[in-house]
């Protein structure tokens, strides 16, 4: 039997997935993502996701932003 903590729990996670992933295929993960996404339309409604992709939209603005200020501090 192994030691107990011999595995991380994001090993574990990690094998699992690759197990999910060997068993049901790409199919499954489309299938259970689609379900998700018009779960969360019917409770939350379609302007959610306009919410959250403006704050997406907003989060890579910065980023990219905050990386070209760094560039060019560097280049000084």
């Amino acid at each position: 039997m192994p030691e107990k903590g011999a595995m991380t729990v994001s090993q574990a996670g990690r094998k699992g997935g690759r197990k999910t992933k060997a068993t049901h295929g790409h199919e499954f993960y489309v299938a259970i993502g689609r379900e998700g996404g018009n779960t969360t339309k019917v409770r939350y409604g379609p302007e959610f996701y306009e919410q959250i992709g403006r704050k997406g939209g907003n989060k890579v603005r910065a980023l990219v932003a905050q990386a070209k200020r760094a560039e060019a501090q560097r280049r000084r």
